[in-house]
Order: structure tokens, then sequence, then C-alpha cells
């Protein structure tokens, strides 16, 4: 009777056989196997007897290309907060947070579907099976939609007239509407016009608003089709039934959609809807990154109209004439005295000089970016600015005027390579040292990593190479190289006017209160601390790094605390100086 030997037999009996004395390579030529299998079978038996003649698994102990768990983690965790994140905008965010091995796009749509975060669906035509046109350059077309679906809590629908460059992505128009009639698209459209100049082309769809010449009886001249006219603009229209035609502006309401209207509550008012609404574009084009443009924002790519004197003036009829905004106001300068306890109060911003500054008369070099504070010539501080472009007029009732360059040092030291810089964390009290003495930076930083350039006359503090405040120095020069973790400095300074970070304790009706407005959060949060960004125009509320709720800002007033606990009284209470409005 014939029978087929096991794999681990016939193991077995090569085995006995060089335990026997047979040669290695007899033994090896006979089973049809190298001599240095026959050894490792020789190990595995000594080693594990009849079971270690077992077949084993080829799966390597370990892959040096798969992501670990660190970073799979961080994807997945990236992925809960932003469930509209794909991968590629994920990868560009973990390389923006620095993370160690990120993997490639491939990798992290491998994990999302491990993880069930995503649903694997079919695949789609490849890209180079789509053929992507654009300008070559920015202002040489603009694509034009009206949407709806904005309500407000009437139950009043709102329509937005949008427009964005075919070159860079940039949002040029997101004017909200009433009602899209022809004289508040084309009163929007004159806006955009006075604000970036005139385009060489306009894309629309055929709707009435945009053009007459499908009109019945007889084509006509509709008032859009007059301006594009007499300012030169080639206006273009889409195929009947050819949204795809305006795919830029299409796509860009689906991402307002997503990331904005789906998020929010009906809003109480036309004017606070803008206002959001303002606010998110000016994310959408100035932080946002775009796929499309390889992770880069749509402003690095978009340039307003050329030269003032290479262009044409605007031509525009008499009604809509008072749609365009003013040019905008320039930096201003204003002389103040600075008051008994060195607190300065300017069009209810406050400014801290000390009381040995009482009495002396400084020089404020203001814009919507940075406010600079000299006496003598020598500058002081400079501070992050909180006035909007629209809030400078106000200084102007003040006595403030048109200003020239910003003042400087006497000494140029911060550029070269005389200036140092040291890495500093801020206390709980808001406090970091420098030479034996203490600085304040601020309680909203305490617990953050700070950098602070420091030259013979000022100490400038950064966050993320931001300037978010500028002291006099308190260090002599001659001991600059001296400090503690002491280097050259090198990096720019750039000026930091994002939103304010304070915290606040929900009460148990589940609301807080942030710059004199209240804001409910909900019940279900009553007791936690949450973090609130404070932006110009909304509040957005996060328990930890999860967004809870984006709340529209009616209150005009500062933020004066940061944490979540009362602040103490202090010595500068009641005191303002004669230039508060």
């Amino acid at each position: 009777m014939l029978w087929e030997l096991s794999v681990v037999e016939q193991r077995y009996a090569a085995i006995r056989e060089v335990l026997g004395g047979m040669p290695v390579t007899e033994v090896a030529e006979r089973y049809g196997v190298s001599r240095q299998s026959v050894h490792a079978w020789l190990r595995r038996y000594r080693a594990g007897g009849l079971a270690g003649l077992e077949d084993r698994s080829h799966r390597p102990r370990t892959c040096p290309h798969q992501a670990s768990v660190q970073v799979e983690a961080a994807v997945c965790e990236l992925r809960r907060q932003h469930p509209g994140w794909g991968p590629l905008r994920l990868q560009h965010e973990l390389v923006r947070r620095e993370i160690t091995g990120v993997p490639s796009r491939a990798a992290i749509y491998r994990i999302l579907v491990r993880r069930q975060l995503v649903e694997p669906g079919q695949g789609r035509r490849r890209r180079s099976d789509y053929r992507r046109w654009q300008r070559e350059a920015p202002m040489q077309l603009w694509q034009l939609d009206i949407v709806g679906g904005i309500l407000l809590a009437d139950g009043r629908e709102l329509k937005l007239v949008s427009g964005i460059d075919d070159h860079s992505r940039y949002c040029v128009i997101a004017a909200l509407v009433a009602r899209a009639t022809g004289r508040a698209v084309c009163g929007a459209f004159a806006a955009a016009l006075g604000r970036y100049g005139v385009p060489a082309e306009v894309l629309s769809d055929n709707g009435r608003q945009f053009t007459g010449r499908f009109g019945k009886p007889r084509p006509a001249e509709v008032l859009f089709d007059r301006i594009c006219r007499e300012n030169g603009i080639t206006h273009r229209l889409t195929g009947v039934r050819s949204p795809t035609t305006t795919g830029k502006v299409e796509r860009f309401h689906k991402t307002l959609r997503a990331e904005l209207l789906a998020t929010l509550p009906p809003f109480p008012n036309l004017e606070v809807a803008q206002k959001v609404i303002d606010d998110w574009v000016e994310d959408y084009n100035c932080r946002r990154p775009h796929q499309a443009l390889g992770m880069s924002t749509p402003s690095v790519r978009f340039h307003a109209t050329p030269a003032p004197d290479q262009a044409l003036p605007l031509r525009l009829p008499g009604e809509l004439r008072s749609l365009v905004p003013a040019p905008p106001l320039g930096p201003l300068e204003l002389e103040v005295v600075v008051p008994a306890c060195g607190n300065l109060a300017v069009a209810g911003r406050q400014l801290w000089l000390g009381r040995r500054h009482a009495g002396a008369q400084v020089r404020l070099w203001i814009d919507h970016q940075v406010i600079h504070l000299s006496l003598g010539g020598q500058l002081l501080k400079t501070v992050a600015s909180r006035f909007t472009a629209a809030e400078l007029p106000r200084l102007v009732r003040l006595g403030a005027r048109p200003a020239d360059h910003p003042p400087t040092t006497t000494s140029a030291s911060h550029h070269t390579s005389d200036a140092v810089e040291v890495d500093r964390l801020v206390n709980a009290a808001g406090l970091i040292g420098l030479g034996g003495r203490q600085v304040s930076v601020g309680q909203h930083h305490a617990g953050q990593h700070v950098t602070v350039r420091l030259d013979a006359h000022l100490a400038y503090v950064t966050v993320d190479g931001m300037l978010i405040k500028a002291v006099a120095s308190p260090v002599p020069a001659s001991a600059l190289g001296r400090l503690q973790g002491a280097r050259a400095a090198t990096s720019p300074l750039a000026v930091a006017h994002g939103p304010v970070v304070v915290q606040r304790r929900v009460s148990s009706q589940g609301g807080i209160q942030v710059a004199g407005q209240k804001l409910q959060v909900g019940h279900g949060h009553a007791g936690r601390t949450v973090t609130v960004l404070v932006h110009d125009r909304h509040f957005q509320v996060l328990d930890g790094q999860t967004p809870l709720t984006t709340i529209p800002r009616r209150s005009t007033k500062e933020v004066t605390r940061y944490k979540a606990y009362d602040a103490k009284p202090t010595n500068h209470q009641g005191c303002q100086a004669s230039t508060e409005l």
C-alpha cells in the first residue's frame, strides 16, 4: 500500500538520516533542498522537537515603512474632529503639525478604511483622464453665480451673490441679498470692481440678472451687460443646463455649505449673516489650504488690478456709484498724553505704558494689524491692533492724521547679528523671566512656549513666529549673550492678528459670557470649562479640540478676562484718558 508522507514527516526523516551519520550534503541532495534548509531543520528540531518542524508564517516581524501607532491615532483623531477632510488634507495637516513619519495619501486612505471612518467606494476615473482648464493669471476671468439656502430665524431665505477668480480660486464676491434682483446683483458686482479692479472676462449662467440675450419677444441689454460693455469686460455665458462650466464657483458653494452653513442655526438678521460669511471668506482666501493649488491658499496666487497709472477709471451707472466702497484708510498717527495711572484708553483700546511715563506725550502709529507707541522718536512698545479697517475712521474724530512709515528704534540691531533669541515658558501668571527680571506676556498665553528676540532697546515676544508684544528690553546690550539659551536671531518677525483665546466655565443653565455677550452652550456642558475663540465677527466654542458651536458676535466690547475664574481687580480701574470716546 502506497501513501504520501507529510511535510513534517519528510523533514523528520531527513533529520534522522543526518543524526544517523549521513553527510548533510547527501541528505539535502536526496530531498531536493539546500544545505542551509537541512541545518535550519536541525536547529528547529533540537529547540522544539517535532513541533519545531511545522510550517511557520512568512510574515515579516517588522515593516519599516508602516505607519506608527502614534501617526495612525493622529490621523483618526483629525478625521473625527473634521469629518470633511480627505486623505490629502489630512496629510497636509500632519505635515503642518510636524508629525514624524507622515504616510502617503494612499496609506492614509487605507487607515481610514481600516478604522471604518470612511466607506470604501467604487474606483473613480483616473485624474489623468480629466482635463482641467484655468486662466494663466489672476483677474483674467471671474466665475459668478447666485445660490440660496441661507435661512433667517423668521423663515426668510437669503440669496448669496458669489464670484471666484478662475486662476487663484480667490473669492471676490460674497454678498447676501434679500432678493436676487438684477439691481442687487449688479450692486454686489460693482462693489467688487471698485475693490479689486476690472477683470478681463466674466463667466455666468443665463439667468435674467446677468443677461438679456435670450429675452422674449426680443433680446435686450440688462444692467449687468451694460456694466460689462462700458468697462471693456467680455461677458461669457455657459451652455444651457451646463453647471459644470462654472465648476469652480459651484465647488465654492459646496464648501460653504459643508464647512459653515451646515454647522450654524438660522441667522437672526441679514447683517449678522453677512458678518459671519465675510469672516469665513477671509479664512477661505487667506488661511484654508486648497488642494487644487498644491495646498496653498488663494491669496498667495491672487493679485489685484494693475498699477493705478495703468488702469482705466471704473465706469458705473449713477445709481451704483454709491455702492463702490471708499479706498481703505491707511495707517494713522496720533499724539496722546499718558494719564497718571499709565494706562491709555484710545477708542476702547487699553494700552499699558506704566506710571514712569505719566504726563509724557507719546505718538501712536496705528493700522488694522499693529500699534506702535513711541516717545521722542524712540519706539517704546508694539502690540497687535484690534482695529478693523472699518473702525479706523473712529480715530480721525480723535484728531488722528495719515501716517508715513512706522517708527523705528535708533538702532536696527534687531535685524542684524547683534540681536539674540531665547525660548521661554509662560507661567500661570502670564510672566517670563529675562536676565533675572520678570516680563508680562499675558495670562491668556499661560503655558505656551514663546520666543523672545532682544536687541539693545526692545524685547520682541513671538508665538510661532508671530509678533504678539514688544516692550523695552530689561537686559543691557552687553549682557544679551549671557542669557540662558541665547542664540543669534535670524528669523523674520510677523504681526499676529488672529482670534483671542479665552476660557469660561459653563453655568448650570448652560451659558457663558464673553466680551459682554451671553452665549448658550447647552445644559449638557454645565460645569465644564470650554475654550472660546473670539473673532471679529463670531465666537467659536470648543470643548478641548472639539468644536461645539459658532455664534455670531453682536458685542463690540473687548475681552478683559481670559481665564475661567474671576479676574482680580487691578489698580487701574476707573482710569481713562481724555481720548476715550
